[in-house]
């Protein structure tokens, strides 16, 4: 039996099956933002919303729906789901072992103003770890230093969602814009071009976004200089490097170049008054030094070493990266090297990519082509398992006991049970609708709005974002749909590919899958929905501000496409 999709399979109505299409997202909004359902109850009675529309109004084989979100459930765990663990038992290591009150002093010694802080891990390493890992690594590790640095968890979830912002188009060694050019037939090099014609506006404001949404306005003007520095060596290098190197190094470039400028130049400015938050003791920037003077120092081999598990983790997270080794983990590798050939043999023995039962090859998209379906289980690819080499890494170097490792292990996954059941349900729901079409139905709607598509084309990859949780997978599902809509009206497709990577950036911090991600990281499961009220506002200002930007360069700003 085959389910040949149908985007208009409601009344024959491409208007109607995209309100029925609706429904599943309305819902999840609805229960999370309005009922405040605990994450996992929501993601599972979404899931279920979804088979049942999947089912009755889109036609899809109940059996073909549950084996769909039976493949979302299993990306949802692997790596998903693996990478958060092995993030929060990194960071449990550090501070089982008394090295994170180094990492949190070391900080400190830069500056104890939180809003710098925030530019620091949230925007400037979160960054770094967006372009080296993706996923939800760099929510998860820089969302638990804030956390260790004193800052209210929801609040150091929501500020490192935001700052995510800026690298999520470049982010795991540019993957999200490799992709879509294999669909769209537009050389990724292109599409960066553009993208890197886009993101540094928002690059530059969201440092300062993120100040004022901390401290209002009036204290963002107190350490405007950083803010600028912060946002402005970020922005030109994603430009520099996206327009000149490729869609590969922009995050980590960016993000390093950032990191340091803005360390350099609080060595030689401080703001007049050290912000802190509410029920913390506002100081003078002269009694913060006093202070200074009274607490332990360490030398610099002891902060080093403290900051040893990030900078191995980076460095594991890099290997991964590279792309011929990444062939190798996954059994795919084709070259001459020989010890990648002997990697090679064992990352296929620890690769599994079944099929999908009454899936595989049987649903047919509106071309008649069908579609392959196969669960996909890298256990030595996955990024997780870079984090776990980090982990152990960790263990020796802090002497920690592997009874200690294992007991802090149970309970990191005692405390995740639910974030993962979450995540996988999410997942699954995204499967779900992409392979009923209700994905691709939505899209078609978006679509036919003329004149006004360029406006509304990032809208697009931020929808696809919000269902699928990642930029790669919106650029694979509206990529091409993106093309085809944009010739039909006149825009550049160019513009319009780049604009669905754009826009899918500002859909992160709302996607349910990185809700909870950002949940777990900061030991709030079940407080999915306060989070969610927390970004919500931000991603619809931010996805409109991207919109205004595509639409004027669609028209009076047009010399700027490549």
């Amino acid at each position: 039996m085959s389910f040949t999709q149908n985007f208009t399979a409601v009344g024959d109505n491409l208007a109607l099956s995209a309100i029925v299409a609706l429904i599943p997202i309305l819902y999840f909004f609805w229960a999370l933002a309005i009922k405040r359902m605990k994450g996992h109850i929501a993601g599972l009675t979404t899931l279920g919303i979804a088979l049942f529309i999947s089912a009755t109004a889109f036609k899809m084989p109940s059996g073909m729906a549950l084996m769909s979100a039976s493949q979302g459930i299993v990306y949802g765990l692997l790596p998903i789901g693996w990478i958060i663990v092995t993030s929060v038992l990194l960071y449990k290591l550090t501070v089982r072992s008394g090295q994170f009150s180094i990492i949190r002093n070391s900080i400190l010694s830069i500056t104890e103003d939180r809003r710098l802080q925030a530019l620091l891990v949230a925007f400037s390493f979160g960054a770094f770890l967006e372009g080296a890992a993706g996923f939800g690594a760099p929510v998860a590790i820089s969302a638990a230093l804030l956390v260790g640095l004193g800052f209210n968890p929801l609040y150091a979830a929501g500020i490192c969602l935001l700052a995510n912002t800026a690298p999520v188009a470049f982010g795991a060694i540019g993957i999200p814009i490799i992709a879509v050019e294999g669909p769209t037939g537009i050389p990724a090099l292109e599409i960066s071009k553009m993208v890197g014609r886009q993101l540094p506006f928002i690059s530059i404001f969201i440092p300062f976004y993120l100040v004022i949404i901390m401290a209002g306005f009036k204290r963002l003007w107190e350490v405007t200089p950083a803010v600028l520095v912060s946002g402005v060596s970020f922005a030109l290098t994603q430009y520099a490097s996206s327009n000149f190197l490729g869609p590969e190094l922009p995050d980590i470039l960016s993000a390093l170049v950032s990191l340091f400028a803005l360390t350099v130049f609080l060595k030689f400015w401080k703001p007049k008054t050290i912000f802190r938050f509410k029920g913390e003791v506002e100081l003078a920037a002269a009694s913060v030094e006093a202070i200074k003077a009274d607490t332990p120092s360490y030398t610099k081999k002891q902060i080093f070493h403290a900051w040893s598990p990030f900078l191995i983790l980076t460095a594991f997270i890099s290997i991964w990266g590279i792309p011929a080794i990444k062939l190798a983990f996954t059994g795919h590798y084709e070259g001459s090297n020989s010890l990648l050939k002997v990697i090679n043999c064992l990352g296929e023995a620890l690769t599994f990519m079944p099929e999908v039962p009454l899936l595989h090859n049987k649903i047919l998209n509106d071309s008649g082509e069908a579609i392959a379906a196969n669960y996909k289980i890298e256990l030595l690819g996955a990024a997780g398992t870079a984090i776990l080499f980090a982990c152990i890494v960790t263990k020796y170097m802090a002497k920690l006991s592997w009874k200690n490792c294992f007991t802090l292990m149970g309970q990191t996954l005692n405390e995740l049970k639910f974030p993962i059941i979450t995540i996988s349900s999410v997942v699954g729901f995204a499967y779900v609708t992409n392979a009923s079409g209700m994905s691709t139905t939505l899209g078609m709607t978006l679509a036919k709005t003329g004149a006004l598509f360029p406006f509304f084309s990032p809208f697009l990859g931020w929808l696809g974002v919000f269902i699928t949780g990642s930029d790669t997978s919106a650029n694979l599902l509206f990529g091409n749909l993106q093309k085809i809509t944009a010739m039909s009206v006149g825009m550049d497709p160019v513009l319009a590919v780049a604009a669905n990577s754009s826009g899918g950036v500002t859909g992160k911090m709302i996607s349910p899958q990185s809700i909870a991600v950002a949940c777990a990281a900061v030991g709030l499961a079940g407080k999915e929905s306060d989070l969610l009220r927390f970004t919500i506002k931000h991603s619809i200002f931010l996805v409109i501000l991207i919109g205004i930007i595509t639409f004027l360069q669609s028209s009076i700003l047009s010399w700027m496409i490549p």
